[in-house]
């Protein structure tokens, strides 16, 4: 009769030698660290995520998103307001109530030092910072009525990106390829490139969070290195590929004795996938990042031959972005080239800074509009532009405006919006929204609806409850849909 067994049966059943038993205790021992190290790898890889989470027919198949970090300012831009020019001079708190500013300056009102022309056939109105982004009007959204939460960079960098204005959680674009994954399986689902301005919250702005690990942001610079460890160091494929091979077999050896064959450790299998996925972008990346193969008059219009060195390099970003789209990735961000004295975020010299933030941008987006146009892709990308808060009709000092959470301009374009519209108003100074507000969650409703999403049903278990990225808000902006 067999007695009654308490044992899990995860035990060697004979003895070992003490060569066999150093042995297979380093590879154990090996495997632990390699899961703990290799967690952190798993940034930089592919979506491979629940599947296709398609809700409704999507407009689009992916997103660029151009992040203006700092905070534009609206009545500079995209909101003319000629009551400022009327009341220049005066004190805010004789003509309306002002609330508590970032840093407690409030000046007097400050009229814009550009003036506005109506650009296209829809006459939207645009500043002189941006008279080439004013030529392909006509395909923008333009949203006046957007707000925050938050006045502070780095809490309204977490809540634009994540929908919480607290570190850690999950950004939109890991929440995009957790929804859709990636149409490309040599290059990660989330790209974000980097122009030299990391956003205050660091690297957490583009976090996975409570996501798994495969979602996180991959950081490319706009450079032909991109990244590091590109290049294989190994003289032939074939070598590589049987370095590959035996790291497999290893991890998957490993991998069984860990939790057993029926239930493999995800952090382990996510490292499987990451290693699979690197060896793919070494053969990916570097033709994704020679540009020269691009026209002589492409890389001109883009900007990659302006005298302005922080525009080339802004050029070089949409550029990427837009071959980035080609192969399939899913959700690109762009971040602000270094170089200018600062982001967007003028509480001095506001026209020295806006002019040379604006010269930056202003000819590359301008050719990714219409460069996505004329190759058919900007039917099915989404193109958005923003930054995180907008700033005061008020001087701070004598020539810089503070922070504004309640009111900012924005605008998106491409698949599924309706170009050459205004959506919003603010009041007679910009300072307020008086009409059509829309919130940051209302963004992300309307960029997931537009990917064939509904925002309601694209969710995590986590923490004792379903999360998403809207959190229990948002509402689509239909206005901008065409």
């Amino acid at each position: 009769m067999n007695k009654p067994s308490h044992h899990c049966r995860r035990f060697v059943s004979k003895p070992l030698t003490r060569r066999q038993m150093l042995a297979q205790s380093a590879c154990g021992f090996g495997a632990l660290a390699a899961a703990v190290l290799l967690e952190e790898n798993t940034a930089s890889a592919g979506s491979t995520g629940p599947g296709l989470v398609l809700h409704h027919p999507p407009k689009a198949t992916s997103v660029i998103f151009l992040y203006m970090d700092g905070g534009v300012s609206q009545v500079d831009s995209f909101d003319p307001k000629p009551r400022l020019a009327q009341d220049a001079g005066k004190h805010p708190r004789q003509l309306f109530k002002v609330d508590a500013t970032q840093f407690d300056a409030v000046g007097n009102l400050l009229p814009s030092p550009w003036k506005f022309q109506q650009y296209g056939q829809s006459g939207t109105p645009v500043s002189d910072l941006f008279p080439r982004v004013g030529s392909v009007v006509d395909e923008l959204a333009v949203i006046r009525s957007m707000t925050s939460e938050f006045s502070e960079h780095t809490n309204a960098n977490f809540f634009l990106h994540t929908g919480s204005g607290l570190q850690g959680r999950p950004s939109m674009g890991a929440w995009t390829t957790y929804g859709l994954g990636s149409e490309s399986k040599n290059l990660p689902g989330f790209i974000v490139i980097n122009g030299g301005l990391v956003p205050p919250g660091g690297l957490d702005t583009f976090t996975n969070g409570f996501l798994p690990a495969t979602y996180q942001g991959s950081i490319f610079k706009p450079n032909a290195a991109g990244m590091s460890n590109v290049q294989p160091l190994e003289k032939s494929v074939n070598l590589q590929r049987a370095k590959l091979d035996l790291a497999r077999q290893l991890d998957k050896h490993f991998s069984g004795r860990l939790s057993g064959d029926d239930s493999p450790p995800d952090i382990l299998e996510s490292a499987i996938a990451n290693q699979e996925l690197a060896w793919r972008m070494q053969a990916e990346v570097p033709g994704l990042l020679d540009i020269s193969s691009e026209t002589t008059a492409t890389q001109r219009a883009y900007g990659l031959e302006a005298g302005h060195p922080q525009t080339r390099i802004f050029a070089a970003e949409c550029l990427l972005a837009r071959r980035m789209v080609e192969r399939g990735v899913r959700f690109v961000e762009l971040t602000c080239p270094d170089g200018n004295g600062d982001r967007w975020d003028q509480h001095a010299n506001l026209r020295d800074g806006h002019s040379k933030n604006a010269l930056s941008v202003d000819q590359p987006i301008a050719a990714l509009i219409s460069d996505l146009k004329e190759r058919g892709l900007l039917d099915t990308t989404l193109v958005v532009w923003t930054g995180e808060f907008g700033r005061t009709p008020f001087a701070q000092g004598g020539d810089g405006r503070d922070h504004n959470p309640q009111s900012f301009s924005m605008w998106m374009a491409g698949g599924g919006i309706k170009g050459g519209v205004v959506v919003g108003a603010t009041d007679d100074y910009g300072y307020r929204v008086v009409e059509k507000k829309c919130t940051v969650h209302d963004l992300h409703a309307t960029m997931l609806h537009l990917l064939g999403i509904d925002h309601t049903k694209l969710t995590h278990r986590f923490s004792g409850r379903n999360m998403r990225l809207t959190d229990v808000y948002g509402h689509i902006i239909r206005d901008v849909i065409a």
